[in-house]
């Protein structure tokens, strides 16, 4: 407990003089001939509730001095207000995403694994995703529901777009996101295993617009260099695989984080692909600003009742059955 106007209990200096006044305050008397008489007059309840009244009295100065310093129980609630980051991360689920080299999972896989791992990190955050192959879709505009866009990554799949590598095209559709975010930060997470072969825009050209919005880019380099295995379907023997030449084009995912002033990094298992992401939540740290509001409970209303009921009673009983001889 607290009081806002603490001022007042300086008025508890004054009560040694109300309790020396009540003290040696002449009483009224009577004469009586003979003292036999006092002797004989025996005290009722009333005569010795007599000084409960100055006792009533002070007690009700003290409830009002407590109530005039405005006492308070403190509720404390905090609020927190945050600096938040726009992300939006670019997955690449071309046909060669599903290539098995990423134990026990395939790339893919292992690449939702851990997106799903960053999502957790991140707190106050917009995020969104958009996903390519011969073409760029937004599979998940930003936002702060990342319940919904777990869903959303959890039913991806390959096949969903046509097939190919249109790494401009994505990162185009993330520069058009982003371009009338308010965020004091924008970020792209560029995640591909392969080098552009498709789309209408070429990723420099891309990458220059996202510098102009001011949005910096992160490139993932995904996959094992040479020869690795892609599954299929055949429709005799069922599953089988045919091997591919995995190529990562280095050069454009460096040159696309060089010209936004990210960071261009490589994976070339789960291990490592969770620790880039790691990396790239610490350099993205997201600035927190804590307000606390603390709601008061006041509190002078539970004494003023009860030094009114105790002035009321001392008044009524001094009018009445206490009354004095004057």
């Amino acid at each position: 407990m607290q009081f806002s106007q603490p001022e007042f209990l300086i008025l508890f200096l004054l009560l040694p003089l109300l309790i020396w006044r009540l003290y040696h305050q002449k009483n009224a008397s009577i004469r009586f001939s003979d003292l036999r008489i006092v002797r004989q007059i025996t005290p009722n309840f009333w005569l010795k509730c007599l000084p409960l009244l100055s006792f009533a009295r002070f007690l009700a100065l003290v409830l009002i001095i407590f109530a005039f310093a405005q006492p308070q129980s403190p509720q404390g609630r905090e609020q927190r207000t945050s600096e938040g980051i726009d992300i939006l991360m670019i997955l690449d689920i071309s046909e060669s995403m599903l290539a098995e080299d990423f134990k026990p999972a395939n790339r893919l896989q292992a690449a939702k694994a851990v997106i799903r791992e960053f999502l957790s990190r991140r707190k106050s955050d917009r995020i969104g995703l958009i996903v390519f192959a011969g073409e760029s879709f937004t599979l998940c505009p930003l936002t702060l529901d990342y319940q919904a866009l777990r869903a959303l990554l959890r039913d991806l799949e390959v096949g969903f777009i046509k097939d190919g590598t249109a790494i401009g095209d994505a990162l185009a559709n993330a520069a058009n996101r982003l371009r009338d975010s308010k965020a004091k930060s924008k970020i792209a997470i560029l995640l591909t295993d392969g080098e552009n072969n498709a789309g209408e825009i070429d990723p420099i050209t891309a990458a220059q617009i996202a510098k102009a919005l001011g949005i910096k880019i992160y490139t993932i380099g995904m996959g094992k260099e040479g020869g690795t295995l892609v599954p299929y379907n055949d429709p005799i023997f069922g599953k089988q695989y045919r091997e591919i030449l995995s190529y990562v084009d280095e050069k454009t995912p460096k040159r696309i984080a060089e010209i936004t002033e990210g960071h261009y990094f490589r994976a070339t298992n789960r291990r490592k692909l969770s620790q880039i992401y790691e990396e790239i939540n610490q350099l993205e740290t997201t600035k927190l600003e804590v307000t606390e509001y603390i709601r008061y409970k006041q509190l002078a209303v539970y004494l003023l009742l009860p030094a009114i009921l105790l002035l009321t009673l001392e008044i009524v009983f001094t009018n009445t059955r206490l009354r004095k001889i004057p």
